[in-house]
């Protein structure tokens, strides 16, 4: 229990029935897939919080015969005040959780994908595992679907992400402003309306502040991070989240490409602006034929939809002239449409080739079809959706974008 001296949670707990749900459709998922699995190792940081409604320092381990238990290195004080998880234990090294598995098994299932090979031989000094196989994909299914709980949350989100991209970027935009001064204002705007002030990706070493923001040809430019937009950022060390010395002019297409999250859950949108003077016809054409993709996948978002199907149906639709620059600039394109979104903003199933299981009421899907023009800019959108029998529903606004900004 929380010592006296520790203050109460800022917020409420995730609900036991809630972890409770989680735990029993991963093991039914890895009963589906792993029929011969023995125990899954949880490390990150993001399923750490998923099954036990707590971020702390520890391990948790999910024994196929036995009740599953959270050894907290560090601070067992605030797991024990933020989660109702059952079985939360003290740990000092891996020795102390030794005890927790009667018999060591000779296979365990980790997070491949992000556990150091560091951290796993500190683990295997007192866990002598012979076989190590990957429980990513498994893990990252049983995220796919979201609750009610979650999807409360996402929503609120989502409301967040409108009001902030639809109504208050605009008081925002002024002549001659850099697009770091404009990033540091939008973040601020953003913590107001109740963002909970980071955005997490699942791709390595990836970080993200607001997210990419570009004025004119800037959203162009190329950068690592696996998205049709760019971004100068600040310098080589921190390519973001935008320039100190490009500045907003008339007639600048402004790119905004953001995350918002509420209680670690996040919505994904982009929207773009004009700043004074309209951009050319071309730009225009192109950016609404990019809401009309959009809009037809997110009809397409019904459950039994097969996310590869949907890419090619896109895809196969769109003439030679259109896919140029499309979903990226020049040999810059990604290979997908959309992205599963959650506790992380790229999450799976991806809507992209390869990604052959039906999806399911309750997945989360950011849509960005976006498509780059020569000496303007990303023009484009992106807006989040829940995946209902009606079709994709949106949780981040319906505003087409190009909002036109006057000059001040």
């Amino acid at each position: 229990m929380a010592g006296e001296d520790i203050p109460v949670a800022m917020s409420a707990p995730v609900p036991l029935t809630e972890l409770e749900q989680r735990m029993t459709r991963f093991r039914n998922i890895m009963d589906a897939k792993e029929p011969d699995w023995e125990c899954v190792v949880i490390f990150s940081n993001i399923s750490l919080y998923y099954f036990t409604g707590t971020m702390q320092d520890g391990m948790l381990l999910i024994p196929r015969n036995g009740e599953p238990i959270f050894r907290v290195r560090r601070s067992y004080e605030r797991a024990c005040d933020e989660s109702v998880f059952p079985r939360i234990a003290p740990m000092h090294s891996y020795r102390d959780a030794v005890q927790d598995l009667p018999k060591m098994p000779a296979t365990i299932h980790l997070e491949t994908e992000i556990v150091p090979l560091a951290l796993l031989e500190r683990f295997r000094r007192h866990f002598p595992i012979k076989t190590i196989l990957a429980a990513d994909s498994h893990l990252a299914a049983v995220r796919a679907v979201k609750s009610p709980y979650e999807l409360t949350l996402m929503q609120e989100a989502g409301r967040i992400h409108q009001r902030v991209l639809e109504e208050r970027v605009p008081e925002l935009l002024k002549t001659g402003m850099s697009e770091m001064e404009f990033a540091a204002l939008l973040y601020t705007v953003f913590i107001e309306e109740g963002h909970h002030g980071i955005v997490r990706s699942g791709m390595f070493d990836t970080e993200i502040v607001v997210g990419q923001i570009g004025f004119g040809e800037s959203s162009l430019y190329p950068t690592a991070f696996n998205s049709p937009g760019g971004c100068y950022g600040l310098c080589p060390a921190v390519p973001l989240p935008g320039s100190r010395e490009r500045t907003l002019q008339d007639g600048d297409l402004v790119f905004v490409d953001t995350g918002c999250g509420v209680e670690g859950y996040h919505t994904d949108k982009t929207m773009t602006y004009v700043f004074g003077t309209d951009l050319p016809d071309e730009a225009i054409a192109a950016h609404y034929q990019c809401v009309e993709i959009q809009d037809r996948m997110a009809a397409m978002l019904i459950p039994g939809a097969i996310p590869s199907e949907i890419y090619q149906t896109i895809t196969e639709s769109l003439s030679p002239e259109f896919l140029e620059n499309f979903m990226g600039f020049k040999d810059r394109r990604v290979n997908f449409l959309g992205h599963g979104v959650g506790l992380l903003i790229d999450e799976q199933p991806v809507i992209a080739r390869g990604f052959d299981e039906p999806v399911r009421e309750g997945m989360a899907f950011a849509l960005e079809p976006k498509k780059g023009i020569p000496g303007i800019g990303m023009v484009g959108t992106e807006n989040t959706f829940l995946v209902t029998p009606a079709g994709g529903q949106c949780l981040t606004g319906t505003h087409t974008g190009l909002l036109p900004v006057p000059i001040r």
